[in-house]
């Protein structure tokens, strides 16, 4: 167990805390380095039964046997980690990199764009996406585009252009993609992990029903309440019912591009 200046000086920060990210701070829970997650205050995240971003509105998390906990200050992150815990902040500027001055930093917000993250930020920073080039603003990128270079780490150049199509599961690709057909608070009334039917009304918004295009497993629902604009990607259902399981797992793309999260660690730290 380290000391507090000690785990300041192995902590790895990873911002962001959806699903993908979530398969990232997951397996560097499990390799053994202690771990930081800054988040925004109110995170849109789709897949929740697999993400530790929700410690944010629920104070505590657990994905897979792994428990994440809301912390308040960096000696409170220090505390939750002791208890063998994930601390996770609301840091929606990333100002922990600055104060902890940490040997790696990852940003796995997926927002598609550079966000401010900077390759002086750390000894070894790492860029999950798209929206980063590596060897200028980031020392590695991590290719998260489905295919045979998923999971790939680039040292110079870019990821692949987001091409804004989901990709293909079970012969559906954008219709298994569900955005809010109006602005206002979501009211979900189908939940994760639910078997629906082409047509069937998952949530309303204000009035206004959201529906599913193709039958299947909810695989993903916005949390209840959440203000959500019109066009804003709401819920995901997975055409292949027979894998409900999938609903409280992380993904295979997830553990694929956390696994080259921790080569590139590896390797920029050799």
């Amino acid at each position: 167990m380290y000391t507090f200046e000690e785990w300041k000086k192995n902590l790895i920060i990873v911002r962001g805390g959806g699903d993908i990210a979530t398969g990232t701070i997951y397996k560097l829970y499990q390799s053994r380095f202690p771990v930081l997650v800054l988040e925004i205050a109110n995170p849109s995240c789709i897949r929740r039964t697999i993400s530790f971003c929700e410690a944010v509105f629920d104070k505590k998390v657990e994905v897979e046997g792994v428990t994440a906990k809301r912390a308040e200050s960096l000696e409170d992150a220090f505390t939750i980690y002791g208890q063998g815990q994930i601390p996770v902040m609301i840091d929606e500027n990333g100002s922990m990199i600055q104060e902890v001055q940490p040997p790696v930093v990852v940003d796995a917000i997926l927002a598609k764009r550079n966000l401010g993250t900077k390759i002086t930020d750390a000894p070894a920073v790492i860029g999950v996406g798209p929206g980063f080039c590596a060897g200028k603003d980031v020392d590695a990128v991590i290719e998260t585009q489905r295919g045979h270079n998923l999971g790939r780490v680039i040292y110079e150049g870019e990821a692949a252009p987001n091409t804004g199509i989901p990709g293909m599961i079970g012969g559906y690709a954008k219709e298994r993609v569900i955005h809010a057909s109006a602005t206002g608070k979501l009211h979900i009334l189908r939940q994760i992990g639910e078997i629906v039917e082409a047509g069937d009304i998952l949530a309303d918004i204000e009035g206004t029903p959201v529906k599913t295009l193709i039958s299947g497993v909810i695989r993903g629902m916005i949390r209840e309440g959440y203000d959500v604009k019109k066009g804003l990607k709401i819920a995901d259902v997975d055409p292949r019912v027979k894998e409900q399981e999938n609903c409280y797992h992380i993904s295979d793309k997830a553990r694929c591009v956390a696994g080259g999260v921790l080569e590139a660690i590896l390797h920029l730290l050799k």
